[in-house]
């Protein structure tokens, strides 16, 4: 059976097409045109360029993902895009509601039309609320018909790459399972790497204070994190026991991040995460239970170490399409066919009756 090469299909590249590219100019005409009348420099402001830079990084992070998945034909990696487009589609929807908060803060006097930034920070007609709320709203709603044309192309692309799981581990039924476990593992450790970095703007950009302990603490876990991630995947590929489980410790040590949950909802701080709270809060649970994934499936890979599955996984990544030509009517010259049968002599031309 012959296997596309990477993009070489209807449904390949149709794929990549419903990426949400329009959502990004959505976010960008919101962000233009609240900069006109508000300075980002506020810290409740904060939260618009943070969700531009957002939207921005997991729009480019998608269309990352979704190449490699069609370069490595891993189809658990486009499922796994699958469900990031749902993430997606509750991300935009909670910042129409911290868009709100951070506009209509209460600040102003509304009854009053006379009174100093009336059109920004009241929810009245012709205010500014009113004119960026179309595409905020506007946007979840184009990322949720994206993924039903996704789920449509995901399951032309399924049939599609089901002999290249047979061409890289071949038919033995233990080594189809354990080499999708490891493809699942990989997926895992791409997606820890987008929320993880996800929290961290969030917190750098519109919560912490430059001058604070929690900001050098955030900006210290940056480098561990991301080594950690790194070397999993590299244990995990190239089967190193030792840095195997180094990572899988520094999995378990990094699930007490989940403490900053309990300070978004601390009294004492939390005005400081007011405008951002909600976003935060999933993207902080979701990272928590993936890393968690992560390393479950992590103890999983570990045991399936040398069981002869090492060879798959380095060389069946640069898999490369192989097309088989039959010559059914064998244009060549029949009469120079040889037979084994009679000591290589040539053969007359035969005529066969169809």
């Amino acid at each position: 059976m012959f296997i596309e090469a990477l993009l070489g299909t209807r449904a390949q590249r149709l794929f990549i097409a419903t990426q949400a590219i329009v959502v990004l100019v959505m976010v960008g005409i919101t962000f233009r045109m609240v900069d006109e009348h508000v300075s980002f420099s506020t810290s409740g402001y904060k939260t618009l360029p943070c969700y531009l830079a957002l939207f921005a990084l997991a729009e480019v992070f998608e269309m990352f993902m979704a190449a490699d998945a069609l370069r490595l034909r891993n189809i658990i990696q486009l499922v796994g895009i699958l469900l990031f487009h749902l993430a997606l589609i509750v991300s935009a929807a909670l910042q129409v509601h911290q868009t709100r908060d951070a506009l209509i803060n209460g600040s102003v006097d509304c009854s009053d039309p006379d009174a100093t930034n009336y059109l920004i920070n009241c929810d009245v007609p012709g205010s500014l609320w009113r004119k960026i709320e179309p595409f905020l709203i506007v946007t979840p709603c184009i990322i949720a018909a994206s993924w039903l044309i996704m789920m449509f192309w995901i399951k032309q692309l399924y049939g599609e790459f089901g002999w290249a799981i047979f061409h890289i581990v071949g038919a033995n039924p233990k080594t189809k399972t354990m080499y999708q476990y490891y493809q699942v593992e990989i997926c895992l450790l791409k997606f820890d790497f987008f929320f993880f970095t996800g929290v961290t703007m969030q917190l750098l950009i519109v919560v912490l204070s430059k001058n604070s302990a929690e900001f050098g603490i955030t900006i210290a876990a940056i480098p561990i994190v991301l080594g950690l991630l790194m070397g999993a995947a590299l244990a995990v590929q190239r089967e190193i026991k030792w840095l195997m489980t180094i990572s899988l410790v520094m999995m378990l040590a990094a699930e007490t991040y989940l403490y900053k949950l309990v300070r978004f909802y601390e009294p004492s701080s939390t005005s400081q995460y007011n405008t951002t709270r909600a976003t935060l809060t999933v993207f902080t649970i979701v990272a928590f239970l993936l890393l968690f994934g992560t390393f479950v499936v992590g103890l999983r890979c570990f045991s399936d170490f040398d069981r002869g599955l090492l060879p798959s996984k380095v060389h069946g990544q640069s898999y490369k399409p192989v097309s088989t030509k039959v010559d059914l009517f064998n244009n060549g010259n029949m009469s120079q066919r040889q037979s084994s049968y009679n000591g290589g002599s040539v053969l007359a031309p035969r005529i066969s009756i169809e």
